[in-house]
C-alpha cells in the first residue's frame, strides 16, 4: 500500500505550475498540479485517456475550440490525443490521472 494527501507540500512557483508525482500504481500515475491564478498550462496532447478533477480553485479548461468553466469538485475524462488547455483563474489545485504508459516529463515539458 502507498498513501500520500493532496494537501502536503503545497509550494506554488511564481512562473509556471508546478508538477508532482503523488502516487504511481500498476495502471496509473497520479499527479498533481498546483497553478497560481493567471498561470496557463499551453494546448497539448495526451497519448492516452486522462481523468481531470478540480480540488481547489476554478480553471478554465479549453477543449476544441470550448472553454469550459471547471470549480472545486468537478471531474472530467478525455480521450486520447484530444487538444486541451488550463487556465488558472484562481489559485488551484489540479489532480491528473495519467496512463501508466504516459510519462511525468511529457506533462513537465507543458509547462517549460
Amino acid at each position: 500500500m502507498t498513501t500520500n494527501n493532496l494537501y502536503d507540500n503545497l509550494e506554488y512557483n511564481a512562473d509556471k505550475p508546478a508538477i508532482s508525482v503523488l502516487l504511481q500504481t500498476a495502471f496509473s500515475k497520479e499527479i498533481r498540479i498546483l497553478l497560481k491564478k493567471g498561470q496557463l498550462m499551453k494546448e497539448h496532447k495526451a497519448p492516452k485517456p486522462i481523468v481531470v478533477e478540480v480540488f481547489e480553485g476554478e480553471i478554465d479548461f479549453g477543449v476544441d475550440g470550448q472553454t469550459h468553466a471547471l470549480k472545486k469538485g468537478d471531474l472530467l475524462t478525455l480521450d486520447s490525443n484530444v487538444p486541451h488547455d488550463l487556465f488558472a483563474k484562481e489559485n488551484s489545485i489540479v489532480r491528473l490521472t495519467l496512463s501508466i504508459q504516459d510519462t511525468v516529463e511529457r506533462v513537465e515539458k507543458v509547462v517549460e
